[in-house]
């Protein structure tokens, strides 16, 4: 049975596509370089996993990982916009010439099916205010929005020309356990949750009427499954989202509620290329996938809550 590879497994999303790649009997190859990911969130006792550390911006070790592979995930990345716009060299590295790696290393080692995890951010602030479908003018703002859309055109030219079949998904705002709160650079929810369950000061970036479109961990793994085992894939990008506008003081009253109260919150100046308002328009979503119900974002939260 020949492995499914997953970049960046021991991350957030991809530690989590690891457990349910094993749990259906998936054998399952994991490349992380370990900056973000970490140990403690893979199975490694499990015979069925195999771990190799290493960079995707390192070629070699990308062909080894890609070798023998029936299907690759590629979810490692500095996921972070303002990780790049503090240093667009090294952010740069894993974003891009990381998925230039692995379509060249797909190709050499005759391997088709790929499933790329792209951004909202690619939009820029293009459709701001409106729910935002697939056919929306790109317009990114940050070197990582503009890694993340020149990928998915590699991965197009990749499949025109060699015989890629890339499930190219763009994530909004993806939320659960295993996002890292003692990053500057995770997830807003994570940051909020442990700040409120320790008692310690919450700082929102903004007058907190900005909005996103969350979706939930256990969501999403039932779309990427699909993908990477599906006859076909889906040509061109998809949004992943549930058309669904929260601003960020209403998901600070849904802590707040769950966890019986907030510390203090200050509101500070905007970060540069963060977008006021987000929200995916996801019919394409919803015509060529099967997804469990709505995990709502009070059930959500709950769920991160009980498991943090």
């Amino acid at each position: 049975m020949r492995p499914v590879l997953v970049t960046g497994g021991a991350g957030f999303i991809g530690s989590h596509l690891v457990d349910a790649l094993l749990a259906q009997g998936h054998r399952v190859r994991v490349l992380d370089n370990l900056s973000m990911g970490k140990r403690s969130n893979l199975p490694l006792d499990n015979p069925l996993l195999q771990f190799i550390q290493g960079d995707v911006a390192d070629a070699a070790v990308v062909a080894q990982a890609v070798a023998g592979c029936v299907a690759v995930a590629h979810l490692a990345a500095v996921a972070s916009v303002q990780a790049s716009v503090d240093d667009p060299v090294a952010t740069h590295q894993s974003n891009f010439v990381g998925t230039l790696n692995v379509c060249e290393a797909m190709r050499l080692h005759g391997v088709k099916r790929v499933l790329f995890a792209s951004s909202a951010a690619v939009y820029g602030h293009n459709g701001e205010g409106m729910a935002i479908d697939e056919n929306t003018p790109k317009a990114p703002l940050t070197p990582y929005a503009a890694d993340k859309l020149a990928s998915e055109h590699y991965l197009d030219f990749y499949r025109r020309q060699h015989g890629l079949e890339p499930a190219i998904f763009r994530f909004f705002n993806i939320f659960g356990p295993r996002q890292d709160p003692s990053s500057p650079y995770s997830g807003v929810i994570s940051i909020f949750t442990q700040r409120a369950q320790q008692g310690l000061p919450i700082s929102v970036f903004g007058d907190g009427e900005q909005t996103r479109d969350f979706f939930y961990i256990a969501d999403l793994l039932a779309l990427l499954t699909q993908a990477l085992t599906a006859p076909q894939v889906v040509e061109g990008a998809v949004n992943v989202g549930w058309n669904q506008a929260v601003s960020l003081n209403q998901l600070l009253a849904d802590i707040g509620e769950l966890c019986g109260g907030l510390p203090a919150i200050t509101y500070q100046a905007p970060r540069a290329g963060d977008i006021r308002h987000s929200r995916a328009d996801n019919q394409r979503l919803q015509a060529h996938y099967q997804l469990p119900p709505t995990t709502s974002m009070q059930e959500g939260l709950r769920h991160l809550l009980a498991q943090s």
